[in-house]
């Protein structure tokens, strides 16, 4: 096996959704698919796009090594905090930063951004 390689998954021209190099899956930022929703639904919508992208890589959300949550309004981290809590295995919980920050659409309250462990086979 080739030690550089690096396998792209949900590559678009300016962006893959992620890459995989030595065993460690890189998330490119998650934004939410429908943005007409409170931070609860947005939050909710964008763990699940983070845990179907971790399963396509050979990962899943118990094996985040860490992760980056902005959001667009900090004043909405007590409600996103309780879908986040709910969302992560319990004994997991990565290390993690919130920050707020401006968004590339007004319509998303949410992006996060991961880092995990593949599997091993």
């Amino acid at each position: 096996m080739n030690d550089h390689h690096i396998t792209r998954i949900g590559m678009a021209t300016r962006y893959s959704e992620a890459a995989v190099f030595h065993g460690v899956v890189y998330l490119a930022g998650m934004v939410p698919e429908r943005g007409d929703t409170d931070i609860r639904g947005q939050t909710e919508d964008v763990l699940e796009q983070v845990q179907q992208r971790l399963i396509e890589a050979g990962s899943d959300k118990s094996r985040i090594l860490r992760a980056q949550i902005f959001l667009a309004d900090i004043g909405e981290i007590g409600v996103m905090n309780e879908v986040w809590d709910a969302w992560v295995v319990p004994g997991t919980a990565p290390p993690r930063a919130t920050v707020q920050a401006a968004l590339a659409s007004p319509a998303w309250r949410i992006e996060i951004v991961v880092t995990a462990a593949q599997k091993t086979p």
